[in-house]
């Protein structure tokens, strides 16, 4: 029997993708809306791809919530309510793109993740309010029209001398708000139907079971080493979003 009337083709997609995307996040804190979006967004509309991402962040995020409410910064709990306020404006926007663009535009976004990455290492110190302001809205935004809050946020932790738990509990904690901000957006301009939350919570098994995986892996490597993985895993993910696309 097909999930929510989906093609056997849409949901081994949504599997297969789920899977490594959850097993990345596990590793490094981020990724899963990176790296499922632009591949889900091939099978289904870009629309759909960002609400059935951000059905199985969210579930996932609240089965690790105690954990990253007592490692998480406290600029993570600044920076996820300002995502709450932005994101709605970005979902607008994607619903007024036609889908040949909007998936360009996804996949310019996990480019420019990337690009960020490449940046000077920064002190542990705090960024101003203006950043952290900016890091915000614009993660909001980019949840809506892209269901990748990470593009700005990834940067703003992995790019500090903090230690990486923490970067991870915080990043992890602001996609968690994420995606519930998403869904909510979905369902106030009426883009959020049953099917997309079923097919995201029909992935939870898969992607609870790639994220444990990853999580197993994190203990095991050096910091250096898990940075740059971060940074080939973003290249990654733009590049093969865009030779798709191309």
């Amino acid at each position: 029997m097909l999930i929510a009337d989906f093609t056997l083709l849409q949901i081994a997609v949504a599997l297969a993708s789920g899977f490594g995307a959850a097993f990345v996040r596990g590793l490094t804190g981020f990724g899963m809306a990176i790296l499922l979006v632009p591949v889900l967004a091939l099978a289904l509309t870009p629309v759909e791809a960002v609400l059935v991402t951000n059905t199985v962040s969210l579930l996932l995020g609240l089965s690790e919530f105690r954990r990253l409410r007592q490692h998480a910064e406290r600029s993570a709990w600044v920076i996820a309510g300002l995502v709450l306020l932005a994101t709605l404006p970005g979902l607008a926007v994607l619903s007024a793109t036609p889908a040949p663009l909007a998936r360009l535009l996804i996949a310019l976004v996990a480019l420019s993740a990337f690009a960020a990455i490449l940046l000077p290492s920064r002190p542990a110190d705090l960024p101003g309010k203006a950043t952290t302001a900016l890091t915000g809205l614009s993660s909001g935004f980019l949840t809506g029209f892209a269901g990748m809050p990470g593009p700005p946020v990834v940067p703003y932790y992995v790019g500090r001398a903090i230690p990486r738990a923490m970067a991870k509990a915080s990043m992890i904690l602001i996609f968690t708000f994420a995606s519930g901000a998403g869904l909510a957006s979905g369902a106030l301009l009426g883009e959020l139907h049953w099917r997309q939350l079923a097919l995201g919570a029909a992935l939870l098994p898969i992607v609870l079971l790639g994220n444990w995986l990853g999580s197993l892996a994190f203990g095991r490597i050096a910091d250096a080493t898990w940075r740059i993985f971060v940074a080939v895993v973003l290249a990654a993910a733009a590049i093969a979003a865009l030779i798709k696309l191309l």
